[in-house]
C-alpha cells in the first residue's frame, strides 16, 4: 500500500511541476494580442526599425506599433514598394534585419519588388502583411488575396499566423531563417487574429516557451583544414591569379587587402563589391562586365587562377572560360559554390575569417625563396616574376584607363551639352571619408560604377542582380536612417527617380538631409543603348516629358538646385553636398547630354554590327549620336575605333554638322 502511495505522490508531483513551468512559460505572453506578441518578438531580435504603410488589414499590429514607439521606429512610406526597398538596404547597410509592413491586398502586393531585391541579394529581411478575416478567406472577400502563394517565390519562410499561440514561434523561425539563409522571410496575420489573446489554449504536443531568439551564423565554423590546404595548394600554383569581390567581402576589406599583396594578385570587384578594397587601391584594377574596366576585363581573359570572395556575379561571359583557369570560391552560402565558375574547391564561410585562416598559407610571393636547389629557386622565380609581371601589366593598364576617364572628365568641361561623367566626378569629389552611397539602375550605374571614387570608410550598394530601378531614393533615405551622422547620397537617373520620387516627402518629413544627384536627360537612357547596341534596332518607346525636379524637392519642403551650365557644376555641388549649408533633404537636377554612349569596357564587333543596323533602320537620332562619337573621337580611342568601324555610316550621318 505504501508503494501505491508514493507513486501517486511522485506522480502528483511531476504533474504539479509541469503545471507551474506551463503558467511560469506562459506569464510573459498572457492575454497579450497576437499582434503584441509579434512586436515583443521582432524586439527580441532587435529590430528597430520597420517600414511600412498602415491600412484596416494590418491596423491591429500598428497599434502594437504605436504603444512600443519607444522602442521599435515606424517609418510612414508612401508606396509600399519603398517599403520593401528600404527594408533591404537596411539590411544592406547595417547587417541588421530588415522589416516591412504592409496591409492585405495591394499593399501586400507593392512589396513584392523591393522584397525580390533583397532575395537576390541576400539580404535578410521580415515582411509582415495583413490577411482578410480568418472565417472569410478564399470566399472573394474585399483584398482576399492568397499571400502565401504569392509570397511562395520570394520568400525563404512563408507562414501565416493562425493564433497567439503560434505568433512567437513563427517570429522566431522567421528571423532566424531570414538570417540563416540571407533571404525574406513572410508572416501574415488576419485581421481577426491580430486582435485575439493568448489564453493558453495550446494543443497537446505544444510547449510553451519551446523557441528563442538565439542564432548562431553558419559562417562562424572554419573549413575543413583540408580544404584550406588544397585551396592554398591551387593558389599556390598560379602564376596569373585574378581575385574578384562581391558583397560577401565587404566586411573583409582588409583581409583581401592582405592576401591580394601577398599574391601580388589585381582584384576585380562585382558593383556590389566596389566598396570591398578602395578604388585606389594599387591592386584595385576596377570593375567587371558592362559597366566594367578594360584592365579587368583583360585580367580574366588570361588568368589562370580565380579567387572568388563573396560573389555571384551572374555575367559568366565576362569570367575565365571554363577550363581556363583553376578556381576556389569563398561563399557563406553552400549552393552559390560553382553557380558560376567550375571551381575545384568551396570554402563555405564568412570570407573574413576563411582569408585569415588562408592568409598563412599562402606563399608570399613579395619575397624571394631561398629554399631547395638552385634549379628549383630558378623555376620558383620565374613564376614569381611571371605573377609580378601580370599584376604589373594591369596596374599600368590601369593608370592608361583611369587617364582616358580623366580626359573624359576633361573634354566634358570644354563643350555643351554637359557630360555625365563630369557629373559623377563632381559628385566624388564631394563625398565625405564616410559617406553612403545609393545608386539606381540605368546609365547613371555605370558612371557610378566609373567616376565615383571609393575610399576606406565608405558603403556603396545598388540594386545588384535584380537592377531594379527606382532603388536609389529609398536606400538613401534607409542609409540615413541608419547612419544620421554620415553624409547619404542618391546617384540616380531621371527615369528610375520619377517612378518613386514621392518619398522624398518621405525625406523632408523625417529631417533627413539626404543628397539626391540626379541626371536629367528625360530618357530611359539604358534602354536606348540596348535596343540600339544589343538588338540593333531604332529606339523606341524611351522618352518621357520633363519633369522640373528642383521645383519637385521645393514642393516637398526641401531644396533644390539645378545645374545647366558647366560652370555651375562645382559652385552648386559643393553647396548642396555641404554638411554646413543645411539639413534639409536636397535635390540636384543636372541637364546632362542623352546621347552620350555608355560604352562597354572592350567592343566586341557585334556591338559595332548592332550600332550600324540601328543606323541603318531609322535610329532617329543617328546624326545626333554620330556626332557625339565624333566629338569625343579625340578623347577617347575606344569611341574612334566605333567610329572608324562604323565607318561611311557615321561620317554621313554628321557631314553637315562637324564644328
Amino acid at each position: 500500500m505504501d508503494t501505491v502511495v508514493l507513486y501517486y505522490v511522485i506522480n502528483l508531483h511531476i504533474r504539479y511541476s509541469a503545471l507551474l513551468s506551463w503558467l511560469t512559460d506562459m506569464s510573459e505572453y498572457e492575454n497579450m494580442r497576437t499582434a503584441d506578441i509579434i512586436a515583443d518578438a521582432l524586439l527580441d531580435w532587435n529590430v528597430d526599425t520597420i517600414f511600412g504603410l498602415p491600412g484596416d488589414g494590418i491596423n491591429g499590429f500598428m497599434e502594437a506599433l504605436r504603444t512600443r514607439q519607444d522602442r521599435i521606429r515606424f517609418i510612414l512610406v508612401r508606396h509600399e514598394e519603398s517599403a520593401a526597398f528600404m527594408a533591404c538596404a537596411y539590411a544592406k547597410y547595417t547587417g541588421k534585419l530588415g522589416a516591412c509592413v504592409a496591409t492585405s491586398g495591394p499593399g501586400a502586393i507593392h512589396l513584392l519588388n523591393g522584397l525580390y531585391d533583397a532575395k537576390l541579394d541576400n539580404a535578410p529581411v521580415i515582411a509582415i502583411t495583413g490577411s482578410t478575416y480568418s472565417d472569410l478567406m478564399g470566399s472573394s472577400y474585399q483584398q482576399d488575396v492568397n499571400l502565401l502563394q504569392l509570397f511562395s517565390d520570394v520568400s525563404v519562410y512563408n507562414n501565416i499566423i493562425t493564433a497567439p499561440e503560434q505568433a512567437e514561434m513563427a517570429v522566431d523561425i522567421a528571423c532566424r531563417t531570414a538570417f540563416a539563409q540571407r533571404g525574406v522571410s513572410h508572416l501574415t496575420i488576419p485581421i481577426d487574429v491580430q486582435e485575439k489573446k493568448l489564453q493558453g489554449k495550446y494543443s497537446r504536443h505544444k510547449v510553451p516557451g519551446h523557441t528563442s531568439d538565439t542564432f548562431v551564423a553558419a559562417g562562424d565554423v572554419l573549413p575543413d583544414r583540408r580544404l584550406l590546404d588544397q585551396a592554398a595548394a591551387i593558389i599556390n600554383s598560379g602564376n596569373k591569379i585574378v581575385i574578384l569581390v562581391g558583397q560577401g567581402a565587404l566586411n573583409a576589406g582588409q583581409e583581401v587587402i592582405s592576401v591580394a599583396e601577398r599574391i601580388e594578385a589585381p582584384v576585380v570587384k562585382a558593383l556590389l563589391g566596389k566598396a570591398v578594397i578602395p578604388d585606389n587601391h594599387p591592386n584595385s584594377i576596377g570593375g567587371i562586365g558592362m559597366l566594367g574596366t578594360e584592365p579587368a576585363t583583360d585580367a580574366m581573359s588570361e588568368a589562370d587562377t580565380l579567387i572568388m570572395i563573396g560573389t555571384s556575379f551572374p555575367y559568366i561571359e565576362y569570367l575565365p572560360k571554363p577550363g581556363q583557369a583553376r578556381g576556389v570560391q569563398i561563399d557563406i552560402k553552400a549552393e552559390k559554390i560553382g553557380l558560376r565558375y567550375p571551381v575545384e574547391v568551396g570554402l563555405i564561410g564568412d570570407s573574413k575569417k576563411i582569408l585569415s585562416a588562408l592568409l598563412p598559407l599562402l606563399r608570399d610571393r613579395t619575397t624571394k625563396d631561398s629554399n631547395g636547389s638552385s634549379s628549383h629557386k630558378q623555376y620558383r622565380q620565374n613564376e614569381l616574376q611571371e605573377q609580378q609581371e601580370f599584376l604589373r601589366s594591369k596596374q599600368q593598364s590601369m593608370k592608361e584607363w583611369m587617364e582616358l576617364l580623366d580626359r573624359q572628365i576633361r573634354q566634358a568641361d570644354k563643350k555643351k551639352p554637359i557630360k555625365p561623367q563630369a557629373i559623377a566626378s563632381a559628385v566624388s569629389e564631394e563625398l565625405q571619408d564616410n559617406a553612403i552611397i545609393s545608386v539606381d539602375s540605368g546609365t547613371n550605374t555605370i558612371w557610378a560604377a566609373r567616376f565615383l571614387n571609393i575610399r576606406r570608410g565608405m558603403k556603396f550598394s545598388v540594386s545588384g542582380t535584380l537592377a531594379s530601378m527606382a532603388c536609389g531614393l529609398p536606400y538613401a533615405i534607409a542609409a540615413q536612417l541608419a547612419y544620421p551622422d554620415r553624409q547619404c547620397v542618391a546617384f540616380v537617373g531621371d527615369g528610375g527617380f520619377a517612378m518613386l520620387m514621392s518619398e522624398f516627402a518621405t525625406a523632408v518629413q523625417y529631417n533627413l538631409p539626404i543628397k539626391v544627384v540626379i541626371l536629367k536627360n528625360n530618357t530611359l537612357g539604358m534602354i536606348r543603348w540596348e535596343q540600339m547596341a544589343f538588338l540593333g534596332n531604332p529606339e523606341f518607346g524611351v522618352e518621357f516629358s520633363p519633369i522640373n525636379f528642383a521645383k519637385i524637392a521645393e514642393a516637398c519642403g526641401g531644396i533644390g538646385y539645378t545645374i545647366k551650365e558647366y560652370d555651375d557644376i562645382k559652385p552648386i555641388m559643393k553647396k548642396a553636398m555641404s554638411e554646413n549649408t543645411t539639413r534639409k533633404s536636397t535635390i540636384v537636377e543636372v541637364y546632362v547630354d542623352p546621347f552620350e554612349p555608355p560604352m562597354p569596357p572592350k567592343i566586341e564587333p557585334e556591338f559595332v554590327q548592332n550600332m550600324a543596323e540601328s543606323f541603318a533602320k531609322g535610329q532617329p537620332y543617328a546624326r545626333r549620336i554620330g556626332l557625339t562619337l565624333y566629338r569625343n573621337r579625340m578623347m577617347n580611342s575606344k569611341i574612334k575605333t566605333l567610329q572608324n568601324k562604323l565607318g561611311e555610316k557615321i561620317n554621313n550621318l554628321i557631314s553637315d554638322d562637324r564644328e
